[in-house]
């Protein structure tokens, strides 16, 4: 059985065809002057373009090189699961493949992994090449989870990490279907510091995280951390029983002193709208965490591969 390589490399790849010959350029110098045995793992998320055969090509050119390609798209959470399953090194670092992070900075990540801390993650202090758009919504991404779930979410990180093998085997092992990986990274536990760095602007193409990923992300984000979304349901329930137990008292006395304003239909009606959108609301509520547990019970697996190396994680002594 051959040994496991010390590190990892994990990048999941979705219509990536114009960074991947540079990104293998830059992450094979980086990861040649550590002096260390590596592997190379290229997630090919159902690409449409021609990024599952420039990893093809890169794997039979490069033996470190290691692809796993998806039957079809199964988003980049599945993809770094995956990443994750087929792992073999002692310590895993995670990136994505725009070169928005620069891989010059694993060497950092290495030294404080070295110095003992068992998750170490990149947070950026500057980000280049960014719409003001993106800019804020990003900003208002990371305060928001951080402020309405149970996880200390440090702020302004993405995937770029670097996570021992003890923690690469807890996630393994969490099997959930709407994943949010930078959260569960945190919520392990472990030691744990950051890094900062200054992210640069994209290398080739455009960014794949639309204004509406961001929503389905934070949503995924907050259920799977949080009951706050519940909480907020049941304070609405309140505040309207609330309301209607004010108004009913108030609308009698102003109607027996003859105030026009409070005859006829009109506030029935209003307050037929503002507690049925009250209950629409508490019921879309429950309705998404409801449908996460139904994706749970079905069981289905996060990702199907259409081509993939061997699993065996080899030797770890």
């Amino acid at each position: 059985m051959s040994a496991s390589p010390v590190f990892s490399v994990i990048v999941p790849i979705y219509n990536e065809s114009g960074s991947i010959p540079e990104l293998h350029r830059r992450i094979c110098e980086v990861m040649d002057a550590v002096d260390e045995t590596w592997e190379f793992i290229l997630v090919d998320d159902g690409s449409r373009d021609n990024s599952r055969d420039l990893i093809q090509e890169l794997a039979a050119e490069d033996e470190r090189v290691r692809p796993v390609i998806f039957a079809r798209n199964f988003g980049q959470q599945n993809a770094v699961v995956a990443g994750l399953d087929y792992s073999r090194g002692k310590a895993v670092i995670v990136i994505d493949a725009d070169l928005q992070d620069p891989p010059e900075l694993i060497h950092e990540l290495i030294a404080k992994w070295r110095e003992g801390y068992e998750v170490v993650y990149a947070q950026r202090t500057e980000r280049a090449g960014e719409s003001f758009m993106k800019l804020i919504t990003a900003k208002l991404f990371y305060r928001v989870i951080d402020r309405i779930t149970d996880i200390d979410l440090p702020l302004d990180t993405g995937f770029f990490r670097l996570l021992d093998r003890t923690v690469v085997d807890v996630m393994v092992d969490m099997r959930e279907h709407h994943r949010f990986f930078r959260g569960l990274s945190i919520w392990v536990g472990f030691r744990q510091i950051a890094v900062p760095y200054k992210r640069a602007a994209r290398f080739a193409g455009e960014t794949h995280y639309t204004l509406r990923n961001m929503v389905r992300l934070a949503a995924t984000a907050i259920t799977g951390f949080s009951f706050f979304p519940l909480q907020v349901a049941t304070f609405l329930g309140f505040f309207s029983a609330g309301i209607s137990l004010l108004a009913i008292p108030t609308v009698i006395i102003l109607r027996l002193a003859g105030v026009q304003a409070f005859l006829g239909q009109a506030t029935t009606l209003i307050a037929v709208l503002f507690f049925g959108g009250v209950q629409l609301i508490s019921l879309g509520i429950l309705g998404e965490y409801i449908g996460r547990l139904y994706d749970e019970a079905r069981g289905r697996p996060l990702y199907i591969v259409r081509e993939a190396p061997d699993m065996n994680h080899g030797d770890t002594d």
